[in-house]
């Protein structure tokens, strides 16, 4: 018998005590963008630290300018690997709260169909019944074996909800005390319901508000109509010139840096099954709208786009007003992949728009964060271990998949701790993370520990 076959054994044992754990959990409402509920985001990191030490780990509240951090370490045998865990135990707010079908921080157990159980509640998928998974792999190791198979060390950030703030100071100023051989970050998903999956890529994030202003007001647009500019007219034209009728982007240097996906990797992509149908008949669509000539998982996953936000100006109550705005602004944001240099798009973005203003107007640019591309290596040691640990657990292999978003976290272990990250969790698509009656898939839950377990063992070997 190995040293896994009684963990697994234990933690199918004790689901109802692991379920009651996290149902303590998720009661505390540590939503972290209401400065009203800072209390409990530290009730929270609180708990985390009592429950971490009640398995042996070192663990402590650590304050920040903002939410706690929680950090805990954990030793192993010697000449095994040290890994960091990442996650978060904030929440997003619950707005709008009618929606709900129940109190969103009152978990429960429900059966939403013949033989599917789901947790519901805030921060059941997002991220504190992920994050959970991985402590209860820990606690049955310890209660079976007295130890761990590797070493550990596990960070709980309180404002990934919020921004982040405090990380990237954190993580520079305790950087000695963090660095592993490498991380491991729950905060993704799976394939589908059978298929656990690997994410190796992420897209970068660019974010911009323009605000193009003429006139020193609002203007009559009977009696200035035809001789003032018109900053909305102007906008409009801006973003629209940013697009060609393929769908590529038109600022000059956009794609510096960006690489065709290796055709191995596409055919994995396309042996998913994944359609232009499948993907977007759900949302009642049906053309992909980027990028012609290229599947929809290429351009979520391996393209980089420009998308609209939200746009602004003039009148926009009811009833009309015939006014011409002294000022139109929108939102833009730009997914980017591979190499590109997010300084580089902000400045070649806001070069175009320079050159399309006409006489007597002027823009003004507000930045809205911005991180590269994150690309992992396909032939990582640590990527093959976890991905055959994950077959073995789930009825389908595990696939190695992308992400269409954006992931700061990874970015940041890579430049403050040089770590490469391994992403694994055990979302799915319908969890409805960020809107009412959030859930958690008891499968998710319960083979996610068991999941856990089976890398760490795969790690050692």
């Amino acid at each position: 018998m190995t040293a896994l076959n009684p963990v697994l054994d234990r933690l199918d044992k004790n689901l109802d005590q692991s379920l009651d754990r996290l149902f303590d959990l998720l009661k505390i409402k540590s939503i972290s963008t209401d400065p009203a509920f800072s209390a409990d985001c530290r009730k929270a990191a609180e708990w985390l630290v009592a429950d971490l030490k009640s398995i042996g780990f070192d663990a402590s509240v650590r304050d920040t300018p903002g939410h706690p951090m929680v950090v805990a370490h954990h030793d192993g045998p010697a000449g095994a690997p040290h890994v960091l865990f990442y996650g978060h135990y904030d929440v997003q707010p619950v707005d709008p709260l009618n929606l709900w079908h129940d109190d969103p921080f009152a978990p429960a157990m429900k059966e939403i169909e013949p033989g599917r159980k789901v947790i519901t509640g805030r921060g059941s998928a997002d991220d504190k019944g992920q994050l959970m998974t991985f402590v209860e792999a820990c606690r049955a190791w310890k209660a079976e074996h007295g130890s761990l198979p590797c070493r550990i060390t596990i960070l709980f950030e309180g404002e990934e909800e919020s921004g982040s703030p405090s990380l990237k100071p954190f993580l520079d100023a305790n950087a000695e005390e963090l660095k592993a051989d490498f991380a491991l970050v729950c905060d993704t998903g799976m394939w589908d319901r059978e298929t656990p999956a690997i994410s190796t890529a992420l897209r970068g994030l660019v974010g911009e508000e323009i605000v193009i202003k003429a006139a020193n007001r609002d203007l009559h647009s009977g009696e200035f109509g035809g001789a003032a500019a018109n900053p909305i007219r102007i906008l409009a034209r801006i973003l629209a010139d940013i697009h060609d009728e393929t769908g590529r982007v038109t600022i000059p240097g956009f794609y510096d840096g960006v690489e065709e996906t290796p055709s191995q990797v596409l055919k994995s992509w396309e042996a998913l099954g994944e359609t232009a149908e499948t993907f977007l008949g759900p949302i009642g669509l049906s053309v992909p709208a980027g990028e012609k000539g290229r599947s929809v998982l290429e351009l979520v996953w391996a393209r980089p786009t420009a998308e609209f936000n939200g746009i602004n100006g003039g009148y926009t109550g009811k009833g009309f007003k015939t006014v011409i705005a002294a000022e139109a602004s929108a939102k833009v944001s730009f997914r980017l992949v591979h190499k590109q240099d997010p300084d580089k798009i902000r400045a070649a973005f806001r070069k175009f728009v320079e050159s399309r203003l006409p006489a007597d107007c002027s823009v003004e640019f507000h930045p809205h964060g911005g991180s590269p591309a994150i690309q992992l290596s396909y032939d990582s040691p640590f990527l093959t271990k976890a991905k055959n640990a994950l077959s073995d657990e789930w009825p389908k292999p595990a696939v190695m998949i992308a992400m269409g978003g954006s992931i700061p976290i990874v970015g940041d272990f890579q430049n403050f701790l040089g770590m490469e990250s391994l992403l694994v969790g055990y979302g799915l698509s319908d969890d409805r993370i960020h809107s009412p009656n959030e859930k958690y898939d008891l499968s998710s839950f319960h083979k996610g520990q068991r999941s856990w377990a089976r890398i760490l063992d795969a790690l050692t070997r």
